[in-house]
């Protein structure tokens, strides 16, 4: 997926080192900086190709053994929740999001601690300072938004990092209250950006790399129909389970 591009001077690859999601791998990235004229266009052009954004970075996995890191996206339209998700739409009808721009506050850096430490206490991203977190919101040349959760009485629980793509948005990075599970938050936060996608009339969604064998990872593939890239294509991901023959007729409330 690189290939076409392979001579410009703004991409380079970092040293291998331990992979996050496979025991026993080494991972290795090709980088570009966005921080360029007409960051958008780029980015627009890489998120298609399969890269992802991180701060004023687009990356891609150029692994030397191993490519289980697979883009995926979920074409909206043709997205229908099955009957787990649409029991997760219809308990969480008390969650309100609202459209920000992408500024940091100390309440959601304190949630942010709190996801962190309980879901990925051996991650990088658990030690990171509050600074490092205004880095990761703020620094952004590309349109960033932020998708803040809310109750109805004004508790924060769930963070979306958005980026607007000419095709799509793009899920940058989620976190949520970790002390409620039977609310399934993260797979709430995908399912809202899904239907705030087709309300803006974009086709895809973008979810980052899909790890079929990665626990943290794997979940992605639930949201069928699926597309991910393989050899320079998007195709359909072929692991939907059967129709039930529901539709999806379940909303959250839209935007404040």
């Amino acid at each position: 997926m690189v290939s076409t591009l392979r001579h410009a001077q703004f991409f380079y690859t970092t040293a291998p080192q331990p992979c996050p999601y496979l025991p026993g791998q080494m991972e290795r990235k090709v980088i570009a900086d966005l921080a360029v004229p007409n960051a958008d266009a780029l980015h627009n052009r890489l998120s298609r190709a399969g890269f992802r954004r991180s701060h004023t970075l687009a990356y891609a996995p150029v692994c030397a053994t191993c490519s289980a890191c697979t883009p995926i996206r979920v074409p909206v339209a043709r997205f229908r929740p099955d009957r787990t998700q649409r029991r997760i739409l219809r308990y969480n009808t008390d969650l309100h999001a609202k459209c920000l721009p992408p500024l940091t506050t100390p309440e959601q850096y304190a949630l942010f601690r709190r996801y962190q430490l309980a879901r990925h206490r051996d991650g990088d991203m658990a030690t990171m300072t509050a600074d490092e977190y205004r880095s990761m919101v703020e620094d952004s040349p590309v349109e960033t938004m932020l998708f803040e959760f809310r109750t109805d009485l004004g508790e924060l629980m769930i963070v979306s990092l958005i980026d607007r793509l000419e095709d799509g948005l793009s899920a940058v990075y989620s976190f949520y209250n970790p002390d409620l599970p039977r609310r399934s938050l993260g797979s709430l936060a995908v399912l809202y950006l899904i239907q705030e996608t087709e309300r803006l009339n974009l086709p895809h969604l973008y979810l980052g790399y899909w790890i079929q064998n990665s626990r943290k990872m794997s979940y992605k593939s639930r949201f069928q129909p699926a597309e991910i890239l393989t050899h320079g294509m998007w195709h359909t991901l072929d692991t939907a389970p059967q129709s039930d023959g529901a539709e999806a007729n379940i909303m959250l409330p839209p935007l404040a």
